[in-house]
C-alpha cells in the first residue's frame, strides 16, 4: 500500500485542523515528522516487497525449467528461505504502515476509492502469502529434499505471480490516484464544507 505523495491536496487547513477532521481517527493527525517517518518506512517496505516478489518468481521459473535435481533444490529452498523470513514480515509491515498514514492523515482509509482498493488488495495478497504460497513452498521443499520431482510446479508459481501482478498494479494507481471520492468520502466532504462558514464577501 504505497500511499506517495501524502500531502494535503485538495484540502483547507481548517479543514485538517479541526477535531475529528476528514481522514482522521478521533481527531487525531500525524504531525510533519512522523507522516515523514512512516512514509519513509512504508515505501522502503513496499518496495522490499516488490522486490521480494520478483526474486521469487524468478526462483519459481528457475525450479521449473531447469533439469537438474540440484538446481531445483536450490531454488525452492531459496524460496522457502524468502516466505519465512522476509515476505510475510514486509508484507505485514506494509500493511500496518499503510494503515497509519492512511488514519493519520487527512487522505483516510475509506474516503477515495483507490486507496480502499489497495488497503483490500494488501490485505488479501499479504493472506494469501501466509495460507498459500507459504505451505506451496514448503510442500515442494519437503517433496525435492526427499528425491522425489517438484510435485506442481504452479504451487510455486501461482503465488509470486499474483503478489507481483497486484503489486505492480496497487503501484500504479498509487501514483494516477483515480476514480474519485468513494460514497463515505463524498458524504464527509459536503459534511465538511457545510460546516465551514462562508466568507465574507469582499467589497
Amino acid at each position: 500500500m504505497t500511499y506517495a505523495r501524502v500531502g494535503t491536496r485538495g484540502y483547507s487547513r481548517r479543514g485538517m485542523s479541526g477535531p475529528g477532521g476528514p481522514g482522521t481517527v478521533d481527531g487525531v493527525t500525524l504531525d510533519r515528522p512522523a507522516r515523514r517517518a512512516f512514509l519513509v518506512v512504508h515505501v522502503v517496505a513496499s518496495a522490499g516487497w516488490l522486490g521480494l516478489s520478483a526474486g521469487l518468481l524468478a526462483l519459481g521459473l528457475a525450479a521449473n525449467t531447469s533439469g537438474s535435481a540440484a538446481t531445483v533444490e536450490a531454488a525452492v529452498r531459496s524460496m522457502r528461505l524468502f516466505a519465512d523470513w522476509l515476505l510475510l514480515p514486509i508484507a505485514l509491515l506494509t500493511l500496518a504502515s499503510g494503515l497509519v498514514l492512511s488514519l493519520g492523515t487527512p487522505w483516510g482509509l475509506a474516503r477515495h476509492r483507490w486507496v480502499w482498493t489497495k488497503f483490500w488488495l494488501t490485505l488479501a495478497t499479504t493472506t494469501a502469502t501466509a495460507f498459500v504460497l507459504r505451505p506451496g513452498v514448503n510442500e515442494a521443499v519437503a517433496a525435492v529434499s526427499a528425491g522425489h520431482p517438484l510435485p506442481d510446479g504452479g504451487d510455486v508459481l501461482f503465488g509470486p505471480v499474483v503478489s507481483l501482478s497486484a503489486y505492480v498494479f496497487m503501484t500504479v494507481i498509487s501514483v494516477l490516484k483515480p476514480w474519485g471520492l468513494t460514497r463515505r468520502g463524498r458524504r464527509l466532504r459536503k459534511t465538511a464544507r457545510e460546516r465551514t462558514p462562508a466568507e465574507p464577501a469582499r467589497v
